[in-house]
């Protein structure tokens, strides 16, 4: 019962500070691959609550349950974290990854902001593939707060295990928006 308490208690105080933080919903598309999300606190101080999922019809998909903590820098805001991935591999075994890393947010005047971030799973937190790399880096314009247009670069890789070939979900340009709540 103790156990239960704890975790019901730890559960409200992350859905309470993530409710008082603006909520984003996302969606990016690259050449060969379409990325939707959804984030809770990722653009103010404290702790960020995100999901995404990925997809590209050649490669396969990832879909992934973020936890990280936004700490401001001066004029950056920077995050770390963790994220919990389902890896699904267009040729080899689905798994799950748990990568680590973390991104910096750098206002631009009023409108633009510059934006990065990486994280990675070695073998050893990962199964059904080698290794899970992702990185992403790009410009936003934010005219009006509730919508956000952004255009970056994406990588997105699953090395290959047990002989199965690398799956590159995405390498290259986007262009995405977001509504925020």
């Amino acid at each position: 019962m103790k156990t239960f308490l704890i975790a019901g208690a730890a559960a409200s105080l992350l859905f309470a500070a993530a409710s008082a933080n603006a909520v984003s919903v996302t969606g990016e598309v690259g050449e060969h691959y379409t990325n939707v999300g959804v984030g809770f606190g990722t653009t103010t101080q404290g702790i960020a609550v995100s999901g995404n999922w990925a997809h590209n019809d050649d490669n396969g998909d990832v879909a992934g349950l973020g936890l990280g903590y936004n700490i401001p820098l001066g004029p950056f805001m920077g995050t770390l974290g963790g994220k919990g991935l389902y890896v699904g591999p267009k040729d080899g075994d689905e798994g799950y990854a748990i990568a680590v890393g973390g991104g910096l947010q750098l206002p631009v005047g009023s409108l633009f902001s510059l934006y990065g971030d990486y994280y990675y799973s070695p073998d050893s937190l990962s199964s059904g593939v080698e290794n899970y790399t992702e990185a992403n880096a790009g410009v936003r314009l934010t005219a009006i707060p509730l919508v956000t247009v952004s255009v970056g670069y994406r990588y997105m890789a699953m090395d290959g295990k047990d002989g199965d070939r690398d799956n590159i979900l995405a390498d290259g340009p986007y262009i995405g928006g977001a509504f925020n709540f």
